[in-house]
């Protein structure tokens, strides 16, 4: 995931066009991903003229350059300092054969430099461009504005945006989702199509949690592996009284779970949390999530599979830890504020303050003694990005949705981890995930990657996305 992103970048000319904007514009264009840390795949000036991409010659070699570097490209940007070549432009990406983002860029006119010698028109040959890609049927993005000058501000944020849509939409076409354990009984709310997800190109790989627990009765207290282990939980968060033998039990549990996760290259998982561990093994499992959520390997509770895949995309998007939360409480009688929350397994970035202590709603029922592990707290304020995918499994389709908000500093007293949002319009947020049947749980990230969340799902893996705005 920490990966630096990669572009295929393709500089699109005709030659009866001005070549000095060719030359500058590939120029600004390579100092600007170089300078906001991206990497870049592009012609030489020695291969083709300038660089650039304008005849079917042109785009055989471009396509050849990608497909040799096929394993680092996220994305492909399509830049225009001038009109541009709209076939070859089409030609490359097609004979490419690469499956990825693209972005399409057009440099714009400056006024007083409109004649023969400067002028661009790359903002009317975008729209060639684009005509030819939807015929080719590449599915493509746009700018926020038609036209972006390389070193606006606008143009930044655009391809920070077109990054983030890029890992997100490699990152899930690969990504491999761990099950540890089975469904708890009653959350039918959790249930999933797996068939669905592969269609989509993520593979669930399931474990049973008798076979974990079983891993963790046989290694030693003492064993070198356990003690790093137990020095890393000890280190996470401070400790609210919690016992020694609990601790050591988590430490147990995360390297079981480590060596489970990188022997079946597992991106993010989702953990049977109740109530079984806590009857055999004697704790709960949320600190031991909460430090692999923190490690950007998202790992969500009650066996919640889709839950798990909306923190990983935002994970992606954002390179931030994600959680997962309820839909909780209202807050008051303010129509646009909730209370999210739960019992927790937040990583610990995402609190204000943090401690591991019980966990309070199943002390009651599986034993004080046996409910120790939870990471208790307020989420910090700030914005922030909330997600929710599903499977429909009668229609046959994966379904989303995404939007942002504020986390407040509004008064609260509860227990667990909690906070107060505010989100835009909540009541017809709330209508439309009753409404469409969605779960009661919603992942949120620290950061503002709705857009690029809703571009990834929507438009290049074609779920059926609502973007709450």
């Amino acid at each position: 995931m920490n990966q630096k992103t990669t572009f295929g970048v393709l500089v699109g000319n005709r030659g009866f066009f001005p070549s000095h904007l060719i030359e500058s514009g590939r120029k600004e264009i390579l100092h600007k991903l170089e300078e906001s840390g991206f990497g870049a795949v592009v012609l030489d000036t020695e291969t083709t003229p300038y660089g650039s991409v304008e005849s079917l010659e042109d785009a055989k070699k471009c396509a050849a350059l990608f497909k040799e570097h096929a394993g680092e490209i996220d994305g492909i940007l399509v830049t225009l300092p001038n009109f541009g070549d709209e076939r070859a432009v089409a030609e490359t990406i097609r004979r490419s054969e690469l499956d990825v983002p693209v972005l399409v860029h057009a440099f714009p006119d400056t006024l007083g430099r409109m004649s023969l010698a400067d002028r661009r028109d790359s903002f009317c040959g975008k729209m060639s461009v684009c005509n030819n890609l939807a015929q080719y049927g590449v599915k493509y993005s746009l700018t926020t504005r038609h036209t972006e000058a390389v070193e606006s501000e606008q143009f930044a944020a655009d391809i920070e945006w077109f990054g983030a849509v890029c890992r997100v939409v490699g990152g899930l076409k690969e990504a491999r989702i761990g099950a540890i354990g089975a469904r708890v009984a009653p959350f039918k709310t959790v249930r999933f199509s797996e068939k669905i997800l592969e269609a989509s190109g993520i593979s669930v790989e399931v474990v049973d949690l008798g076979e974990i627990l079983c891993q963790v009765d046989r290694l030693d207290d003492e064993a070198q592996q356990v003690q790093n282990q137990l020095a890393e939980v000890r280190d996470y968060v401070p400790l609210d009284d919690v016992p020694e033998p609990a601790l050591i039990k988590m430490a147990k549990l995360k390297l079981v779970i480590d060596q489970w996760l990188a022997e079946n290259e597992i991106d993010a998982f989702a953990f049977q949390c109740w109530d079984a561990i806590e009857k055999y093994l004697g704790i709960v499992p949320c600190a031991v999530l909460s430090i692999f959520s923190q490690r950007l390997i998202p790992a969500a509770c009650e066996v919640d599979i889709t839950g798990a895949i909306g923190m990983y995309a935002m994970a992606l998007a954002s390179g931030k830890p994600s959680a997962l939360l309820d839909w909780n409480n209202n807050y008051g009688d303010d129509p646009n504020k909730c209370v999210l929350f739960h019992c927790s397994n937040l990583p610990k970035d995402v609190f204000e303050e943090v401690s591991m202590s019980r966990q309070d709603i199943l002390a009651d029922s599986v034993g004080a003694d046996n409910a120790w592990g939870a990471c208790v707290g307020r989420i910090k304020p700030g914005p922030f990005t909330y997600t929710r995918v599903s499977t429909d499994d009668v229609a046959g389709v994966v379904r989303a949705y995404t939007g942002e908000g504020q986390i407040t500093d509004d008064p609260l007293e509860t227990f667990g981890g909690y906070g107060v949002a505010a989100i835009p319009n909540l009541q017809s947020l709330l209508n439309y995930i009753c409404s469409n049947g969605f779960e009661h749980h919603v992942a949120i990230n620290q950061s503002q990657v709705a857009a690029a969340i809703y571009e990834a799902m929507d438009n290049y893996l074609e779920w059926d996305t609502y973007y709450h705005q």
